[in-house]
């Protein structure tokens, strides 16, 4: 879109080779308050001028930091990592501004980020090989890791900062240069964190930042000198990424979209799920790939599970996610918020019973006229045929199906085209067990409403919510960014008299 005239506010710029410098672009996105609608910055719709320049700057950069020793290279990363907890209240205060969650969910996503900038510190761990003296005569052979050249990250706007920090500090760390694209929607939190990347020492051109949509990403896809490219977004988008990228000769990885299933068992601690499932269905207005946006309740807990969960999300404080009192804000843009409550009109003509209707209250606060408020909507009797269940709203939309068994809960997960994360809710053991052995689903809780791993263990979609072979972060990470030589070697000894096997004496 290009910008309003109101708006008044000089593009923002972007990161080459250590330097805040102009985008080549002609359009540009209004960055917005999201609980307030108004416009905060402009962000240039750049693509492979930019794209090529910020290559160019990181091919350059990378034969110098690959050959930096790894401590040196986690040097920098202490020193980012020392500035991100620093900085965080104010990183987190800027980032509920642009993106609209509150800002306790905002500070929980610096923090998983700095999970995963203290995971990287480790590198000169991480990184080590395998080694096996004398596999044969006097020959050893050892396996050795080693990065890629260019690599690059597009960055959903959902996580504008956990999610970079998936890729670029293990990336980065493991000896690659680095091309950043983040959200055009909410880029504003990237940038403070790059300004904390420069402070850090970190040298030119080996993290570069660029702004864009369409033809930012596919410059990065079809770039020759880009080694490989990790994505977080929506399916149709993902599935363009992985083809076109990999098309292109480069290694992709494409994390996609989500209909996490919440399995609520008969047995289970009612309160306690309800308030878990509330927390998970609308933290973050549901914009989150790992939210609980359909429950499948089993047996006779349906009736009384709907009848709380009504209540919960009736009674959530929706207002500005800057205010204490807040639970939930606004949707990152009104064309979202818009796209989201349509789904309210189609659950209805699909037969769905609209329970809570979250049109009809309005968020709390003023200045929210004009703000991006969908309160929170709860469906019950939803089947699986319905648009509501098979695809992903991304917001604040939870739908209920009522089933009679385990059995018939597994088949209903196992059938979605998603497999991102799932949770059962039980104080049965046997049935946890059986639940996490047989469903197909990446990430499971077990009476956690989302599972997600921490720094050291991997981002685990399964079916359409992934595509690649190597998952997000963690070793899968680590192995995704750097490529595997083995060496086998033998050595010949000067002295005459030596044949070069060894000889061995108690």
């Amino acid at each position: 879109m290009t910008p309003t005239a109101a708006s008044g506010l000089e593009p923002l710029k972007i990161y080459i080779n250590g330097e805040w410098v102009d985008s080549e672009a002609q359009e540009f996105e209004n960055v917005t308050d999201s609980a307030t609608g108004e416009v905060i910055a402009r962000t240039p719709l750049g693509g492979r001028g930019d794209v090529d320049r910020a290559v160019a700057a990181a091919k350059a950069a990378f034969p110098a930091w690959r050959d930096t020793p790894v401590q040196k290279r986690c040097d920098v990363m202490f020193n980012l990592r020392q500035l991100l907890v620093e900085k965080q209240e104010e990183i987190a205060a800027g980032l509920s501004r642009e993106h609209g969650k509150t800002y306790p969910d905002a500070m929980g996503e610096v923090r998983r980020g700095i999970d995963q900038v203290e995971w990287a510190c480790g590198m000169l761990d991480h990184m080590k090989g395998e080694a096996i003296m004398d596999v044969s005569a006097s020959i050893d052979c050892k396996s050795v890791r080693f990065p890629l050249g260019v690599v690059a990250g597009i960055t959903p706007f959902n996580f504008p900062i956990m999610v970079p920090m998936w890729m670029f500090p293990i990336a980065i760390t493991a000896g690659n240069t680095f091309v950043l694209k983040p959200s055009e929607k909410d880029p504003l939190t990237m940038i403070l964190v790059t300004e904390l990347i420069e402070k850090a020492g970190m040298p030119k051109g080996v993290f570069n930042l660029v702004t864009g949509a369409k033809d930012c990403v596919n410059g990065i896809l079809e770039h020759p000198d880009i080694k490989a490219v990790s994505f977080v977004g929506s399916t149709p988008v993902a599935r363009h990424v992985y083809s076109h990228g990999s098309t292109h000769g480069k290694r992709v990885q494409a994390l996609a979209g989500a209909k996490n299933h919440g399995v609520i068992m008969p047995d289970c601690d009612l309160d306690k799920t309800v308030h878990a499932l509330t927390a998970a269905a609308y933290g973050s207005a549901g914009e989150r790939c790992m939210a609980i946006s359909a429950v499948v309740a089993v047996g006779d807990v349906a009736d009384p599970l709907v009848e709380a969960l009504a209540k919960e999300a009736e009674n959530l404080r929706v207002g500005p996610g800057c205010k204490k009192e807040s639970e939930m804000g606004p949707l990152i843009t009104a064309e979202h918020r818009n796209r989201v409550a349509s789904y309210l009109d189609k659950g209805v003509e699909e037969g769905a019973k609209l329970v809570v209707d979250g049109r009809k209250r309005q968020p709390v606060g003023e200045g929210t006229e004009n703000g991006h408020f969908l309160c929170p909507s709860l469906f019950d009797h939803v089947k699986p045929n319905m648009s509501i269940y098979k695809e992903e709203i991304f917001g604040p939309v939870l739908v209920v199906l009522r089933v009679k068994d385990l059995d018939e809960a597994l088949e209903l997960v196992n059938n979605h085209e998603f497999g991102n994360g799932t949770a059962i809710f039980t104080n049965s053991g046997g049935a946890a067990r059986r639940y996490m052995n047989e469903c197909t689903v990446g990430m499971v809780g077990i009476n956690v409403p989302i599972p997600v791993p921490m720094a050291n263990f991997s981002f685990s979609g399964w079916k359409n919510s992934f595509f690649g072979d190597l998952h997000g972060h963690g070793q899968d990470g680590l192995r995704f960014w750097t490529e595997n030589k083995v060496v086998t070697e033998r050595w010949f000894s000067t002295d005459p008299n030596e044949t070069g096997i060894r000889k061995w004496s108690v």
